[in-house]
């Protein structure tokens, strides 16, 4: 039996409310104008308007909720709380400001007397450094709360993280519970500004940034070297407003080190950010914890279990499937026109269709294997540098997950659209009409390993679900 969550009605009205287009964008989806709507380019059958959205390939449609829920495939309390912005500090724009709430001005949480059940909590079952906690709770970005029950029956004591704005302004607060049975809470606090969460700053270039305050307190205990000249950033989830506010407040910060959770959001948020940061000239690496975030490799270090990490599932059909064009790389057929590729995608469009998903997905590889080598080929025509193995790692290390969401006809239909436009190239001349050549069989080739990817998600989600069956 699932888990109730009560909502009341404004909070379902709100979230059913929100602006279809901002929520997107800022989920890193690239929208494109289509009259006086936007179609999402990863699913070019669904356009948005408002709160409303339509599929005209399912001929449905609806509005936020039933939106979040078919296109992320969640339960519709997940989906409230996604629009909502649940823990992680998003405020989504209402598609209108009918019948809305005033909200209520942000304050900071009552503070307890001492931070008795802070440290405990952060030192023994955190096991983070004490020096680093007081190093925090003396710069008053951390305290320990009491607040009482509406009823006024009960206590509850949380770890707050305060967050400043560059006039020494509380703007952000986010609380975290101090009870170590069961799941903690942990959620931010009302009116919270999500452009100034908790954060540090040193005088160095580098900024660190995390999901969450106890991941920033644990990176700091496993590396504690010079620690307070660096500047750190917990996005209290994976928005990443602080981040960019951080560097717009401080110019000597032209470094960024992303320090996300070692799982399929973190890697994905990890994606989408550092391509925000380089188109906007600004460097960036990614620290990796061994395990699923900082705090569990800090468990481990002490010998206790500790969550392991999780690899980005795209990710690891993407290397399957790379793999297996490197080692055929040299077999492939020279051939690869526009009439050839045309038929390879009728192929798989027909096995689809039939549900033949092998031999739909043999073709998508097909597609990609013959694409890359044509690519190569045109290179070598111009005698660039740019060999068959550097078109493979390009395509490998190209690959996005955030940018692979929606459903694979929309895949097929790009992939359609990208060898239409090859037939204009039937008589290329000029160097930089074969450069154009070239990067079109580059984004054909990206195309078919994102539906092969698409395709074989697919398929592991119908043996889950057969399992799951075949288990009850």
């Amino acid at each position: 039996m699932g888990v109730y969550v009560h909502f009341s009605d404004d909070q379902k009205y709100r979230a059913n409310n929100v602006d279809l287009v901002d929520f997107l964008q800022r989920r890193g989806e690239k929208l494109i104008p289509s009259g006086r709507d936007k179609r999402l380019a990863s699913d070019r059958s669904i356009t948005v308007r408002g709160n409303e959205w339509y599929d005209h390939s399912a001929e449905s449609g609806g509005y936020a909720i039933d939106f979040v829920r078919q296109f992320y495939g969640l339960s519709f309390p997940e989906a409230v709380t996604m629009l909502l912005g649940g823990e992680q500090g998003e405020i989504y724009k209402p598609a209108s400001q009918k019948k809305q709430e005033p909200k209520q001005p942000f304050a900071l949480p009552n503070p307890h007397s001492d931070m008795r059940r802070v440290y405990a909590y952060l030192t023994k079952t955190r096991l983070i450094d004490r020096e680093v906690v007081s190093s925090f709770a003396r710069a008053k970005l951390l305290y320990e709360s009491c607040e009482k029950s509406k009823d006024g029956m009960k206590e509850y004591h949380n770890a707050v993280f305060v967050g400043y704005d560059e006039n020494g302004v509380p703007r952000h607060a986010h609380k975290r519970g101090l009870y170590t049975e069961g799941t903690g809470f942990k959620g931010n606090v009302d009116s919270c500004d999500p452009a100034y969460s908790f954060h540090h700053i040193g005088i160095s270039n580098i900024l660190y940034v995390f999901e969450a305050p106890i991941d920033l307190l644990s990176y700091i205990t496993l590396h504690p070297k010079d620690w307070q000249n660096h500047s750190y950033v917990a996005l209290c989830g994976v928005s990443e407003y602080a981040m960019l506010k951080m560097l717009e407040l401080h110019p000597n910060l032209n470094h960024v080190v992303l320090c996300l959770d070692h799982d399929e959001a973190g890697i994905e948020a990890s994606e989408k950010y550092h391509d925000l940061l380089l188109e906007k000239g600004v460097s960036c690496d990614r620290d990796l914890s061994i395990h699923k975030d900082w705090n569990e490799d800090i468990k481990a270090n002490h010998g206790l279990p500790a969550i392991p990490a999780e690899e980005h599932p795209q990710h690891l059909i993407r290397d399957e499937i790379c793999r297996e064009l490197t080692e055929t790389a040299m077999t492939v057929k020279s051939n690869c026109s526009a009439n050839t590729l045309s038929a390879l995608l009728m192929k798989a469009r027909s096995y689809l269709h039939w549900g033949q998903f092998s031999e739909t997905d043999e073709c998508l590889r097909e597609m990609c294997r013959l694409s890359v080598a044509a690519a190569s080929r045109v290179y070598r025509q111009m005698d660039h540098s740019r060999d068959i193995s550097a078109v493979q790692s390009r395509l490998h290390s190209g690959f996005r997950t955030y940018e692979n969401r929606g459903h694979l006809k929309t895949r097929l239909d790009l992939l359609e659209s990208d060898i239409m436009a090859l037939r204009g190239f039937e008589r290329v001349v000029t160097a930089g009409e074969k450069e154009k050549l070239a990067e079109c069989y580059e984004h054909i080739a990206a195309h078919a390993l994102k539906g092969s990817i698409l395709l074989e998600k697919h398929r592991q989600k119908m043996e889950q679900t057969q399992e799951m069956k075949l288990s009850m």
